[in-house]
């Protein structure tokens, strides 16, 4: 499937944030982690991409599943407003 570059920024910027689990960007967009992955390693230089993939391997933040049970978590009053990129961030 083809992206917009807009699309592929955001993807990436989900991917990036430490708190947003691949199943959000799943629900997004419609694309599982292993994609997500692709694109990011398209698009990224390989230092990049090395660095994201070390820190996100088997982060529960990332992943709903190993993140259930762990308690609740923050989550920003405006979060309703900005989901499903309703607005932008920037």
């Amino acid at each position: 499937m083809q992206y917009s570059d807009i699309e592929i920024d955001r993807i990436i910027e989900m991917a990036w944030e430490d708190r947003t689990p691949f199943d959000a960007i799943e629900s997004q967009f419609g694309i599982p982690e292993k994609e997500v992955i692709k694109i990011m390693r398209a698009n990224m230089k390989p230092s990049s991409f090395k660095m994201w993939r070390k820190r996100v391997q088997g982060r529960s933040t990332k992943h709903t599943q190993l993140h259930q049970g762990q308690g609740s978590r923050f989550k920003c009053s405006r979060q309703k407003s900005i989901s499903l990129n309703n607005i932008s961030k920037r």
